[in-house]
């Protein structure tokens, strides 16, 4: 892929095999797609699945899971998702262990208030503080975000919805389908105007998350003073 401006938003088509190749950057990763066919998870690696439509089996050799359109995963390691009539994507972040989930399908609307207007449901959590995320972001019609920019890549697709992604260099019809990737500091905003959006966005850090400290579990555990 061609070297990219701070102002870039790069669409793209699903196809079947691998569509995006990040693993210089500094989280390393993958993208690849699923059309109407198999594609092998390698070990050594987690992968975040969207299925935009169709349905798919994800399963190993002990494990199986049947998925349809607006559902989502997170699988650590080797694995296989079958899909004859699925559409996919999938963002493979290398040499990272998560945890295993599989989810949705998605809500109609987000349960945390985002910029805007906007809401978002935190689909796949950080099991630490900084490791990756999934997102599904819902922009309500009528929506002209701020101008912003994310201190590192973002990637996903379009699940449901119509709108428009607008830059500096230029503007993007978004569709269903479509999957997409901003590059770190890229300047844009999301417009739309009598169709809300739904976007499924990964991303390969995070600001929030537990730690060894601070996390659920020990938070709510009051110890008691030992008898004497």
């Amino acid at each position: 892929m061609s070297e990219v401006q701070e102002d870039a938003f790069i669409p793209f088509e699903i196809q079947m095999g691998l569509l995006c190749d990040l693993s210089e950057s500094p989280f390393p990763t993958k993208v690849f797609g699923l059309r109407d066919d198999e594609l092998t998870l390698a070990p050594g690696a987690t992968h975040y699945g969207m299925v935009v439509s169709g349905g798919a089996i994800l399963h190993d050799r002990l494990d199986r899971y049947r998925l349809r359109a607006g559902m989502f995963f997170c699988w650590p390691g080797a694995g296989t998702l079958r899909g004859p009539g699925c559409t996919a994507l999938i963002v493979s972040r290398l040499d990272y262990l998560g945890l295993r989930q599989v989810g949705g399908p998605l809500e109609s609307t987000g349960r945390l208030r985002y910029i805007d207007g906007c809401t978002d449901t935190l689909l796949v959590c950080p099991p630490r503080l900084g490791e990756p995320c999934l997102n599904h972001l819902h922009i309500p019609p009528g929506t002209a975000q701020s101008q912003h920019t994310h201190p590192s890549e973002r990637l996903g697709v379009i699940l449901r919805g119509r709108g428009e992604c607008r830059t500096p260099s230029g503007v993007w019809e978004l569709k269903p389908g479509m999957a997409w990737r901003i590059p770190t500091g890229s300047r844009h905003s999301f417009y739309t105007t009598d169709s809300s959006l739904d976007v499924i966005a990964w991303h390969p850090d995070s600001d929030f998350g537990p730690t060894d400290t601070a996390h659920p579990m020990i938070n709510k555990t009051i110890l008691l003073p030992r008898p004497q």
